[in-house]
């Protein structure tokens, strides 16, 4: 907020610096027409005024006879130097201030981003990033933008507050390093080029071989191709859309009822949990996951299967999956849970 105030007060500076500037160039163009006599003529007059103004001296145009006239014109030589030597010192630290601006806060967002630990990140901030970031935010999961275009994280921050985020090519190395990668819990390439998504997978999977990557495709041609590359997962918005549109028309409850949950205010979610390797088996009975905040609904078992509203008698066991109906605080509970049991 300092910096941006600063930048204003320059600007300000500048304009009132450029009107000054323009003030005296009328003031001297119409004093040295007045000079000139019967010998005035516009275009002399504002010559005269300019290089007298930038002490350039290429000689009198207007010729200066009385000590009243000379001093008119030392008036306009050392008012007009001020001016300009204001107005370009000015320009000068507004372009400084505006490249030290970006440059400090490059450097604090990626200290920032730096601090995170099992965050998100989005490569490309257009429709498609912006709404995956909403879900994120949402949910109370951290996450870091990547987009070529810095107006689109500019023209968010209201929606976004707190918003980390990093100008440029997503399949950089160095701009996935500074995005912290390393740390990072899992990566959406969803620009709207399958090109550049393949390639932000390409680059992540080298950075992060254990990093899960949901990619977007726009044709359903590339789908098996990033899938090649290592993504986790490939989605069509094209495809996804006609799903949800003939779901819409056989199921009209559920689509209704899925809906309504993403639009609530309360944030509930379909979330899943995943059971630490050293969790100790346990019956679902015992665990006595019951919350208003939460519903348990079914079990993601090691070797893929799925166990649906599991019987009190079922064990949990390391490396399966609790899926559950729940707010962030929720989620919260149940891991809290879970690291209760352990110790």
């Amino acid at each position: 907020m300092r910096v941006a105030t600063q930048l204003q007060r320059i600007i300000v500076r500048i304009v009132w610096a450029g009107v000054v500037v323009g003030a005296l160039i009328g003031l001297g163009t119409l004093g040295f027409y007045q000079i000139a006599g019967d010998d005035a003529n516009w275009s002399d007059a504002l010559y005269m005024t300019l290089i007298t103004i930038s002490t350039v001296g290429y000689g009198e145009i207007v010729p200066l006879h009385s000590i009243s006239e000379r001093l008119f014109a030392g008036f306009v030589a050392i008012a007009g130097l001020g001016a300009l030597t204001f107005l370009f010192t000015s320009l000068s630290v507004f372009f400084l201030e505006k490249d030290l601006d970006h440059s400090l806060r490059r450097r604090r967002m990626e200290k920032r981003i730096q601090k995170l630990r099992q965050h998100f990140i989005i490569c490309g901030f257009g429709r498609v990033g912006r709404s995956v970031g909403g879900e994120l935010q949402n949910t109370g999961r951290h996450f870091v933008a990547i987009d070529v275009e810095e107006a689109r994280f500019d023209a968010n921050f209201e929606k976004f507050p707190g918003l980390l985020s990093l100008q440029g090519d997503a399949s950089d190395d160095d701009l996935l390093e500074a995005a912290d990668i390393v740390d990072a819990r899992g990566l959406f390439a969803v620009t709207g080029d399958d090109s550049r998504n393949l390639m932000i997978i390409i680059t992540a999977r080298q950075l992060n071989p254990g990093l899960r990557i949901v990619a977007r495709s726009q044709e359903l041609r590339n789908v098996e191709k990033m899938r090649k590359a290592g993504a986790d997962a490939v989605f069509s918005p094209d495809f996804t859309g006609g799903i949800h549109l003939a779901s819409a028309m056989v199921r009209p409850h559920v689509v209704g009822f899925l809906d309504e949950m993403i639009k609530s205010d309360k944030n509930v979610r379909l979330e899943e949990v995943p059971i630490p390797a050293n969790f100790p088996p346990t019956p679902v009975g015992e665990l006595r996951l019951r919350s208003p905040d939460y519903v348990f609904l079914a079990v993601r078992e090691a070797d893929g299967g799925w166990v649906f509203n599991p019987k009190v008698d079922y064990v949990i066991l390391a490396g399966t999956t609790l899926i559950a109906m729940a707010n962030p605080s929720g989620r919260a509970q149940i891991k809290a849970h879970l690291l209760d049991k352990m110790s």
